[in-house]
């Protein structure tokens, strides 16, 4: 009678510890989530958990479905206190680098749990945030995705020169900024088998004819919404100095989506693929 009580209890024990490993590893499955990075959005879909959205900022665009229920905030540095805790999440998340700490100290001090996410723009950063944010939804299988990326990133065909590309950031004639060094968008055309147009400083700098001769681009590259803020490709080649280079004297123009070529998520693979390609369309 004694062995079948110490079995009995064995089992149980067991049973509990299995018990506790299942909740542990659906831990944060069913969280509700405030995302304010579009690269993190759009992972949290890509892993299963677009449901547990119940506030984004406005860089997540995709896929568009998530704020048909989840509440646009507007911009990470303009989001205040009281809309997000309107929406009784149960984590914030973000990029660490874009996160303003005083909103972060006020999250904390309402009992919101604030997971910030180094981003880094190369491949192993996008795997990174990927298993980042597998973590946050309860260790998430992030398998399929990081493997996506390097099948994708094998298609990528070399160039035997590599084609200079210019990444403009235009919001209307008004305001056109060049990408440098260390920016998503020279790190995308360097996977894409192209290389940085303009280089010599980091971040972005106000495009200027100057600068134009100087990188004379083989192909400028932008978000298909700056290109159509200048009217297309004609109100691009108005841009002073356009016309004059490689770019714009064979109209080499490039137009993709933003978030496919800046975000260094789920799709980077994708995304070189796709520029690539474009690429080979405009430099045979």
């Amino acid at each position: 009678m004694k062995k079948i009580v110490v079995s009995l209890a064995l089992l149980a024990g067991i049973a509990m510890s299995c018990n506790t490993s299942s909740e542990k590893s659906d831990e944060g499955a069913g969280k509700k989530i405030v995302s304010l990075n579009g690269a993190i959005t759009e992972t949290i879909s890509a892993l299963g958990g677009a449901s547990q959205l119940v506030g984004v900022d406005v860089t997540s665009t995709f896929p568009e479905s998530v704020k048909a229920h989840a509440q646009d905030l507007g911009h990470i540095r303009s989001i205040t206190l009281e809309p997000v805790v309107a929406l009784q999440p149960d984590v914030v998340v973000a990029g660490a680098k874009d996160f303003n700490p005083e909103l972060q100290a006020k999250l904390k001090e309402a009992g919101i749990e604030v997971k910030l996410i180094d981003q880094v723009y190369s491949v192993q950063g996008a795997k990174d945030l990927i298993h980042a944010v597998g973590e946050l939804l309860g260790n998430a299988d992030t398998k399929a995705l990081t493997d996506k990326i390097d099948t994708d990133l094998a298609q990528v065909q070399k160039f035997e020169k590599a084609p200079k590309v210019l990444f403009i950031y235009a919001r209307g004639a008004g305001t056109l900024m060049v990408a440098g060094d260390k920016t998503p968008f020279s790190e995308m055309v360097k996977l894409a088998g192209g290389e940085n147009a303009i280089s010599g400083f980091e971040d972005f700098r106000p495009l200027t004819p100057e600068a134009l001769v100087q990188g004379n681009p083989d192909v400028i590259l932008l978000f298909d919404s700056g290109l159509a803020s200048l009217g297309g490709v004609d109100g691009l080649l108005a841009v002073p100095g356009v016309a004059q280079t490689t770019a714009g004297k064979n109209k080499a123009v490039i137009a993709l989506d933003g978030g496919l070529i800046s975000n260094f998520g789920p799709r980077t693979g994708e995304a070189a693929l796709a520029l690539n390609k474009a690429l080979a369309e405009k430099v045979k």
